[in-house]
């Protein structure tokens, strides 16, 4: 039997002035602001929204209900989750999901993990690590669980 190929593809995205994008990518549905660098092997699902002045490094995974603020760095090889599994299956569908919203200027290390939380602007989450709990003071977060190192001013 013969495989479905399906292409990479960039479809329905509301793209900010300057936006690069480095293919390939999946970008679909989403919401880009101005100046928002995309690298390659990317893919930003359906409703998911990244603002002014972010770059997306290559490799990283943003999810539906996932918002992430402006001026933020998200390093090579980020996923973003937004199904917690709770029942020992999938969620299935967008009413058994969970959010994510990333303030302002925060930075995330290479090959992190963050579940649907809440990160507030400002933080630095070290690389590897496994963000299971809302970061509600700037600072420092890293390890599995990430846990708070040091406040920032």
């Amino acid at each position: 039997m013969k495989p479905i190929i399906k292409k990479s593809q960039i479809k329905d995205v509301n793209f900010g002035k300057d936006c690069k994008v480095v293919e390939p990518v999946n970008l679909y549905e989403c919401n880009l602001g101005n100046n928002v660098f995309v690298g390659p092997f990317v893919e930003i699902t359906k409703g998911a929204t990244i603002g002014n002045n972010t770059r997306i490094s290559s490799h990283s995974f943003v999810c539906e209900l996932v918002s992430i603020g402006e001026n933020c760095f998200i390093a090579h090889g980020v996923m973003f989750t937004n199904d917690l599994f709770k029942n020992g299956k999938l969620g299935g569908s967008l009413e058994n999901w969970f959010s994510t919203i990333i303030g302002d200027n925060v930075l995330i290390g290479s090959n992190s993990t963050i579940l649907p939380v809440n990160i507030v602007s400002g933080c630095v989450i070290g690389a590897g690590s496994v963000v299971t709990r809302d970061c509600k003071i700037k600072g420092v977060y890293a390890g599995n669980p990430a846990k708070l190192l040091r406040k920032l001013d």
